[in-house]
């Protein structure tokens, strides 16, 4: 989906520019540096609007990463990592007023001695401000099939001073899906066709949250953070099908799966000075709680009796974790010694039932399905940071993790690993408005803790076993990264990517003509990734700019049934994303449009080939105006051109490599425009 820009209030806007005080943005020991006016076209609402907007940047999350770990979102604010899990880097800009932003330098990561970051960095400034308030309202519908959403958005309320920043937020995440159409077959292993589906899918899910923040520096220097939040989940996915056999008994198959629970996160850090360094201790708890439902019913247009399964689960996972960073000035460089003691667990309960001719439900055993799984992690990291020359900086470090994993249940087993890690990271400025970055890595991955147990997915009439032998992923990691400021005509960046994997977690059999999540020795994966931004100012199409993106990838590792050489499992090997967005000079309005264009391969288990992707194109248009009674109203369509939800699925009776066909299942369902509205404003 294109970036969103919100406006100021229209007597604090600046007149449009011509796109050349952005481009004067000043690039300063590789720093490219902005203010609010740099963004006064786009009358931007909050910091993360105004990132949004910087030319060539893309905003990078924290990576679903083992623990806390090092930083790896490529955004600051004031220089500090956010350390939050499960409140988002977006989530956090979004509540920063634009009267409470100074600047935004784009930086190389590596110049700035903070562990991990590499690439392009964002580091939001922020100044004292009165108490605000922000909020966004959002709602989409579509013509057919999914229902309307009215209760979607955010509102903040926050202040700072010199010593003291707070913020406070209560916000709505909502999820109205939808697909249908007549256009479902089932054919014979000789293409004949057997059955005709009527299918309609839906999506209705609600995500409320109440988050809040604090962040107090004492006289002495000492900087005290803290953040809680907790929200709650409220969602159905519905998969109905009116199937018509070319022979046989017409029937009707209502598959539901009903998901609710609550979660929330404390954490907090303190950094203050100590023996000629800075130590920061940090700490973070995390809990959450879900009750999972999944019926599939089948009932009969002659009225034999309704057949079916029922699989539920109640699941609590936790997180606590310690951490500890010093910093300190030596030998010409500096110094970071990290330590950080993670322990995670997962519980759960689940039960199979099969639905009798009387019409109850009757439980089945299923092996392996309950249990716990529980992991203890220490890591240990040192970090070197120096100025080899200038323009050049190096950032090396080097450490290590030891775990035990354990599960409980009569399968349960305890391992312990011991894993090194490690990075190295080169930035050189080659000249002014060109850098390059150079990243090494060894990095080990996150599992699954459900991958451990048991389950089944009714939908698809599928069944894992269960894994207690499963290991995380280590690869080793290198990325090269060159961004080229392109002066009044915008910026560009390219990176390249590759990485080399262990262990990697894929489909895998299992003794019984079944299937489980398992690692497989060796894959490897490459890819690059074009993001620029091209203002059209200079040809003459004043407030105009164009945003592109393309990335392409190259993955490859040994089926675990067959042996032979494919890609990752559903994987999108090409994307490409184009958006044009106008801001018409000396007026309110702007308006744009663009394309997403996905290529996604096929999923690969032992007895299904399975390829289900949308579009593959999705186009849009949007209509903003700035001020509408002081607020930013937008209206947006997606899927102008009938993007569709497309599925090409093959089920062998058995493993797919020595087994017969079963049958081919094809689908082309209908998504629909989705128009969306949204109403921002500050108060």
């Amino acid at each position: 989906m294109p970036t969103v820009a919100w406006a100021q209030d229209a007597e604090v806007r600046a007149p449009l520019d011509t796109g050349e005080d952005m481009a004067a943005a000043a690039v300063r020991a590789g720093v490219r540096s902005f203010t609010p006016a740099d963004f006064a076209q786009y009358a931007p609402r909050n910091a993360l609007d105004m990132l949004n907007q910087v030319p060539g940047f893309t905003l990078r999350d924290e990576d679903s990463q083992r623990g806390l770990g090092q930083a790896s979102a490529n955004v600051l604010i004031n220089g500090e990592r956010i350390t939050s899990k499960s409140d988002g880097v977006s989530s956090q800009l979004q509540r920063i007023a634009t009267d409470r932003v100074e600047r935004i330098e784009i930086v190389d990561g590596a110049t700035l001695g903070i562990a991990g970051l590499s690439g392009q960095v964002a580091n939001v400034v922020t100044r004292p401000s009165d108490i605000s308030g922000r909020f966004t309202y959002r709602s989409n519908f579509r013509p057919h099939y999914a229902r309307p959403s009215f209760i979607g958005g955010e509102a903040s309320l926050s202040g700072s001073s010199d010593s003291l920043e707070w913020t406070v937020a209560l916000a709505n995440g909502v999820g109205r899906g939808a697909g249908g159409g007549s256009q479902n077959y089932i054919y014979d292993p000789l293409g004949n066709q057997i059955e005709q589906r009527d299918v309609v899918i839906r999506f209705i899910g609600d995500f409320p949250r109440v988050t809040g923040s604090v962040n107090w520096t004492s006289p002495g220097g000492t900087v005290v953070n803290a953040n809680a939040n907790y929200n709650r989940v409220y969602q159905t996915f519905s998969d109905d099908e009116y199937r018509h056999p070319v022979s046989g008994v017409d029937r009707f198959r209502d598959f539901d799966n009903r998901s609710h629970g609550w979660g929330y996160e404390f954490g907090g850090d303190v950094d203050f000075a100590l023996l000629g360094g800075r130590l920061k201790l940090i700490g973070l708890e995390r809990y959450s709680l879900r009750n999972s439902r999944s019926d599939s019913v089948f009932s009969y247009d002659d009225l034999r009796p309704d057949t079916g399964s029922r699989f539920s689960s109640h699941t609590e996972t936790g997180e606590h974790i310690a951490r500890g960073e010093f910093r300190w000035d030596m030998l010409g460089g500096n110094w970071q010694l990290d330590a950080e003691a993670a322990f995670n667990r997962l519980n759960r309960t689940a039960q199979l039932f099969d639905l009798a001719a009387s019409g109850s439900l009757v439980e089945i055993p299923f092996p392996g399905s309950s249990g716990g799984v529980t992991e203890d992690r220490y890591e240990s990291i040192l970090t070197h940071n120096r100025t080899l020359a200038p323009g050049l900086t190096l950032q090396i470090g080097a450490g290590g993790e030891y775990s035990t994993l354990s599960q409980t249940g009569p399968t349960g087993l305890t391992r312990s690993f011991f894993r090194p890690k490690g990075t190295l990271n080169l930035a050189w400025q080659v000249r002014e408005g060109t850098d390059l970055s150079f990243e090494l890595a060894r990095r080990v991955g996150q599992l699954d803790f459900g991958d451990f147990l048991a389950s089944v997915a009714l939908a698809q009439g599928q069944q894992n076993a269960g894994n207690v032998q499963l290991v995380p992923e280590q690869s080793w990691e290198a990325k090269l990264e060159a961004t080229q400021d392109l002066g009044r005509w915008g910026s560009s960046t390219l990176r390249l990517y590759a990485r080399r994997i262990e262990d990697y977690i894929e489909v895998i059999p299992v003794p019984g003509g079944l299937e489980t999540r398992g690692n497989v020795d060796s894959a490897r994966l490459y890819g690059a990734r074009w993001n620029s931004t091209f203002n059209l100012d200079p040809v003459g199409f004043a407030g105009a700019k164009i945003d592109l993106t393309v990335q392409f990838e190259d993955s490859a590792l040994d089926d675990p049934l067959t042996g032979e050489r494919r890609p990752f499992s559903s994987s999108q090997d090409r994307t490409v994303n184009l958006n044009l967005r106008h801001d018409v000079p000396r007026s309110n309005w702007a308006w744009g449009a663009g394309f997403d264009y996905f290529h996604t391969l096929p999923g690969y288990l032992t007895g299904e080939v399975t390829r289900d992707w949308e579009g593959p194109v999705y186009t849009y248009a949007f209509v903003e105006n700035k001020d509408v009674f002081g607020l930013t109203a937008r209206v947006q369509v997606y899927n102008l051109t009938n993007g569709r939800a497309r599925l090409d699925r093959m089920v062998w009776d058995g493993y797919r490599d020595r087994s017969p066909l079963l049958f081919r299942e094809t689908r082309n369902l209908s998504v629909q425009p989705i128009i969306s509205f949204t109403l921002t404003g500050n108060f």
